[in-house]
């Protein structure tokens, strides 16, 4: 009895480790075959409005310096990163500070390219500050209330594009009252067709298009 009781239990552990194994292979071949997995797409850089741009650079000058107030801030255009009126692939700010009597410059920019540009915000060497940039006083970031796209698309009416190049400088100069786009139908002011002033504040045309 005791010898067909072993062989008993030798027999059904055998059995019970069968079975086993064929309910790991029926397991196995019911699972789905694994799915390949999609490369992560990355999303082509994007031209940028100079109030998101502005919005960028500020919070590293305020690092910086933490009374550093923007005096001058203007388009840059990328040949590798293109968008509508009012963008630009890369920006740059010149920021100051009246305790410190320096000036700073920043850039913001989609993607490396010529000219020193580096992705992201970037700064360069600091000098000397004495109350204004030419004519340029130092604003408060309150007053771009107005982006510019909406400077452009105000000028557009009297001047489309016909194909030129749209850039921008913003500055707060003694010529107007309030901080104001200006809008040139061209590389720089120097080799621009033709400009218009939009003040940064309330989106109105302070000198037409000429």
């Amino acid at each position: 009895m005791m010898g067909f009781f072993c062989q008993g239990s030798s027999i059904a552990r055998t059995l019970s480790a069968i079975c086993g194994i064929g309910i790991m292979l029926l397991t196995g071949c019911s699972s789905e075959a694994p799915k390949p997995v999609k490369p992560v797409e990355t999303e082509p850089p994007k031209a940028i409005t100079g109030r998101s741009a502005f919005y960028k650079m500020f919070p590293a000058a305020r690092v910086w310096a933490n009374d550093a107030q923007g005096i001058q801030m203007k388009s840059i255009g990328l040949q590798e990163v293109k968008g509508p009126p009012g963008t630009a692939g890369a920006w740059q700010a010149i920021f100051v500070s009246a305790t410190l009597h320096k000036m700073k410059t920043f850039t913001w920019s989609a993607v490396d390219a010529p000219g020193n540009l580096k992705q992201g915000v970037f700064q360069s060497d600091q000098g000397d500050f004495t109350g204004k940039l030419d004519q340029a006083l130092p604003f408060f970031p309150q007053a771009l209330h107005i982006d510019s796209d909406e400077a452009f698309k105000v000028l557009e009416v009297a001047a489309p594009t016909d194909g030129e190049a749209i850039n921008f400088l913003l500055e707060f100069t003694p010529r107007f009252p309030d901080l104001t786009w200006r809008v040139m139908w061209g590389e720089s002011v120097g080799t621009a067709s033709k400009s218009g002033f939009v003040d940064a504040s309330t989106g109105k045309v302070v000198d037409k298009v000429r």
